[in-house]
């Protein structure tokens, strides 16, 4: 891992210091950055969310879509936990935790808008940070790129009809105009134009792409970070007076991370796939594509959202959260490989 990527939730945490300081002390510069729209979306922010995402797509090789036949039960497990389990399990803990057990000790006005955050940071896949999880628990590389691929592809079609049924289910009106905008923006374009950039970097050759993706890799976490600056400078006072919210919505998405993983964990188990497969199969049904979930909640509800809180509440603990999963599934091989659970 990079440093950047070692120690994210500390960059994170002075994110939230430096941006909270910077709303209260400048609160006109910032009040005019969020002015900068045009239909419903915020330039500075549009650009920031282009240049998070898109080196991260160009790590993707959808050719790689050929590896899936090659592990079906692990691509199984991986579809039936990402896009059957953890976006509804995470709208089932949003409502228990958000709607009726911590709903006392949150805003009312926000309430709906804190799950559907959640929702959004529940049905976007991760797409980058899986490959330093799957390094980090001898993965195998190919199934991790394949699963990436058959996941961004599933994504460019289901997020917006998944996050707008899931929506409807929590009560929670739909911008339908403005949901597939997001897709269209931070989705559908950065696809196409990651793969384009991914094609005439490989013309040049391959050392001259790991060279080039050297070089752009740490802009993606430096964009994170000045959006959570931008975030937290229009989040600072709702933070400043209730402390308590960030703790409570990392709550159900804590749950999840590991019920998910644990689920695919143990579903590859029992149907014999390798400790290599299972690994990947389970880290990616634990993480999330968090860029891509903050720029939907801003799109959809606005910087001084709960939405845009509860995402950012999702990247803040994902590097310690999943450092422990990864622990787990490593220190667990010996159980995995076991007489009754095999693999071949």
């Amino acid at each position: 891992m990079s440093i950047f990527e070692r120690y994210l939730t500390v960059w994170v945490f002075l994110c939230i210091v430096a941006g909270i300081a910077l709303g209260q002390f400048f609160p006109a510069a910032f009040q005019s950055i969020g002015r900068m729209e045009i239909a419903q979306v915020n330039l500075p922010v549009g650009l920031l969310i282009w240049v998070m995402i898109i080196p991260m797509l160009v790590k993707v090789d959808f050719a790689a879509l050929g590896e899936v036949r090659k592990h079906v039960k692990g691509i199984g497990v991986t579809l039936f936990v990402n896009w059957l389990v953890k976006p509804f399990s995470m709208a089932f803990l949003g409502w228990l935790f958000i709607r009726n057990w911590f709903a006392p000790m949150l805003p009312p006005d926000q309430i709906d808008s804190y799950i559907a955050g959640l929702i959004l940071l529940a049905a976007a896949p991760c797409t980058a940070m899986v490959f330093v999880w799957s390094r980090l628990t001898g993965g195998d590389p190919l199934f991790t790129l394949s699963q990436v691929a058959l996941n961004d592809s599933i994504m460019v079609i289901a997020f917006a009809p998944l996050v707008a049924f899931l929506l409807g289910l929590s009560s929670i009106t739909v911008p339908w105009d403005t949901l597939l905008t997001s897709v269209l923006l931070y989705i559908v374009i950065p696809v196409i134009l990651a793969q384009w950039l991914r094609k005439w970097l490989l013309a040049e050759g391959q050392r001259a792409f790991d060279a080039a993706m050297a070089r752009i890799g740490p802009w993606s976490i430096a964009a994170l970070l000045a959006t959570l600056v931008l975030l937290f400078a229009f989040q600072g006072e709702a933070i400043l007076k209730q402390p308590l919210v960030i703790g409570l919505l990392a709550v159900p998405i804590l749950i999840q991370v590991f019920f998910n993983a644990a689920l695919a964990y143990w579903l590859n188990r029992a149907l014999g796939e390798k400790h290599n497969i299972a690994c990947p199969s389970a880290l990616i049904g634990a993480s999330n594509f968090f860029e891509l979930a903050v720029a939907a909640a801003i799109s959809l509800f606005g910087f001084n959202s709960g939405a845009a809180l509860a995402t950012v509440v999702g990247v803040l603990i994902e590097v310690p959260v999943m450092l422990v999963v990864v622990k787990i599934v490593n220190n667990s091989k010996d159980w995995y490989e076991g007489a009754n659970g095999k693999s071949t």
